[in-house]
């Protein structure tokens, strides 16, 4: 079984910062303007 992406293609990063500092807002932002995510939602609204 062969990936669609090969290994080589990966980046792991981390987003690490105090409470409520916006790191879901960051994260749901660089997946949306990434084409990974389709909508951005809101921390409020739970989506």
């Amino acid at each position: 079984m062969s990936r669609e992406i090969p290994i080589k293609r990966y980046r792991n990063i981390g987003i690490v910062a105090h409470v409520d500092a916006g790191k879901t807002t960051t994260t749901e932002r660089v997946l949306f303007y990434t084409g990974v995510s389709h909508k951005i939602g809101e921390v409020h609204d739970g989506a």
